[in-house]
């Protein structure tokens, strides 16, 4: 009974993880939507579900009333992305699928449902079509496998890193703008970011050094970039959305062997393994070579899908000039 309890307890997680989701150069083969190694998504499997969603989605044909298809186009890109990226770890990994807890999640299919235009924000309206558009029982596997790897890892994570901050616009410059000047120059030399860090310090702004984070202490940053981010790296990014400042920090130490004990830990909710699962992915789009088709977009490795341009990602991540890196 204790067996059948604990399975329809993550059959509901998973089923509300879905119903909440918003959990370069161009590819050298032509018609292709990106590249990941040596797999390929084509143009014509996206416009296919595109094609798909229009004609079965209302929310769709809302989109296409208002020419804004192309954000559908971007959100069935990242979503192939993470689930070739989840589909190769998994293999690596060693993930396991437990079909009949996918099964069970099926017949409380979330994704059945229509999307309405009414009650989901505007930003996460693509995402649910997308999801939507795809096969369900592909869409609740990656679900599953995601928080599967976010499990094997979760108590074991912790980073180190150093920061700075940006709280304020400059004269002409926007606050990104700012952020992303800083990262460059933090990365210039293995020896900048500190000498950045010294002067931000001494002019009152926002800094650390040395902070070390476990996840099981922060599952909601253990979910960004902080956590994906090899060592020997600058980040800048916007810890929330709600909060203009932006931090940019190197990445001194990235452990995900290490079991972590904590004063006060947190036990992450079923959206946030989710998160933490793809963020676990992040390193291997660089691995394995990502490209995308530029009429898609580009990779946001911050945000974890595309952007429409590269100067409208949500962040940056630039590899420090002359360290080594693993």
């Amino acid at each position: 009974m204790r067996i059948m309890g604990r399975r329809r307890a993550l059959v509901a997680a998973v089923v509300a993880c879905l119903a909440l989701a918003g959990c370069g150069a161009g590819p050298s083969q032509v018609g292709a939507a990106f590249l990941l190694g040596d797999r390929e998504t084509t143009q014509a499997q996206v416009q296919q579900l595109i094609d798909n969603a229009v004609r079965e989605q209302p929310a769709a044909q809302h989109l296409a009333q208002q020419h804004k298809l192309d954000s559908l186009g971007r959100a069935i890109v990242s979503q192939l992305v993470v689930h070739e990226l989840l589909t190769q770890v998994a293999q690596r990994e060693g993930l396991a699928t437990d079909e009949k807890l996918i099964s069970q999640a099926l017949e409380q299919d979330p994704l059945a449902t229509p999307v309405s235009v009414n009650t989901v924000d505007p930003s996460q309206l693509p995402n649910q079509i997308a999801y939507r558009a795809r096969d369900h029982r592909e869409a609740i596997t990656d679900q599953v496998l995601l928080r599967t790897l976010a499990q094997k890892y979760f108590d074991k994570m912790s980073v180190t890193f150093d920061y700075t901050s940006v709280v304020s616009e400059g004269a002409g410059n926007t606050m990104r703008d700012k952020a992303f000047a800083k990262a460059q120059q933090m990365a210039a030399s293995p020896e900048a970011a500190a000498q950045v860090i010294q002067a931000d310090t001494a002019t009152g702004q926002q800094t650390g050094v040395g902070e070390r984070v476990p996840a099981v202490q922060a599952p909601d940053l253990a979910a960004t970039v902080v956590f994906g981010t090899q060592p020997g790296t600058v980040i800048a990014f916007q810890p929330s959305s709600e909060q203009a400042a932006w931090i940019i920090a190197v990445i001194r130490q990235r452990d995900l062997s290490t079991p972590q004990a904590a004063d006060q830990t947190t036990e992450p909710t079923a959206n946030q393994l989710v998160s933490i699962g793809q963020r676990l992915l992040q390193p291997y789009a660089d691995m394995d070579s990502l490209k995308i088709n530029p009429r898609y977009g580009v990779w946001d490795p911050v945000a974890m899908n595309l952007a429409p341009s590269a100067a409208e990602t949500t962040g940056a991540v630039v590899s420090v000039k002359g360290s080594a890196q693993p």
